[in-house]
């Protein structure tokens, strides 16, 4: 049954979390394994909060539209307070810098409901156009690991693409990108 998850869009997963045919656990589960499994040579998840995912899962979460389903952050632009938070930079990392307050995207996708299970690669500051920053190493399509996932939100198109999480946050800061993925929510009374 986890390969039928695993294909589900957040909406899919939110629906049987909803149903009560699985529990928010399971699906954070069955994201982290995924991870496990793919994450090693496809590069895209760079911090991975697994513990962290595993213990709100578990908690109450918001009674958000996607409760339960499990997301990753792209490491630039929006998080939650004490998240890492590098945007691809060495320096950062060292020094182990978190964010350190919600960001307005990020408490309105926490708020959804959704459960975060790491942070994804980018390229330093994103100023580049593929996911390849030297120290990180570059992220890997999933579909061709000879290729780049391209885009400076690569580490969460791959995460996306490998069945690791149905959705994810992305940004765009220069124009559109090839392999670009992101989730977008309604503006409404449940975000």
């Amino acid at each position: 049954m986890s390969d039928a998850i695993r294909e589900m869009d957040a909406t899919g997963q939110a629906e049987l979390v909803s149903s009560g045919e699985v529990s928010p656990r399971e699906l954070v589960e069955i994201a982290i394994n995924r991870a496990k499994e793919v994450n090693p040579e496809v590069n895209a998840i760079i911090a991975p909060l697994y513990d962290e995912a595993l213990t709100a899962s578990e908690g109450e979460l918001p009674d958000g539209p996607f409760r339960g389903v499990p997301f990753i952050f792209k490491d630039l632009g929006a998080g939650l307070q004490g998240q890492p938070f590098h945007m691809g930079n060495r320096l950062l990392k060292e020094r182990d810098f978190r964010v350190p307050f919600d960001t307005t995207l990020g408490a309105r996708f926490r708020d959804a409901g959704l459960v975060t299970i790491g942070r994804s690669n980018t390229p330093e500051f994103g100023k580049n156009g593929s996911t390849e920053p030297r120290w990180r190493g570059p992220t890997r399509n999933p579909h061709g690991l000879d290729h780049s996932a391209g885009g400076s939100s690569g580490g969460t198109a791959a995460a996306v693409a490998a069945g690791i999480v149905p959705a994810g946050h992305g940004n765009d800061g220069g124009g559109p990108t090839v392999s670009y993925t992101h989730l977008t929510l309604p503006t409404n009374d449940h975000v």
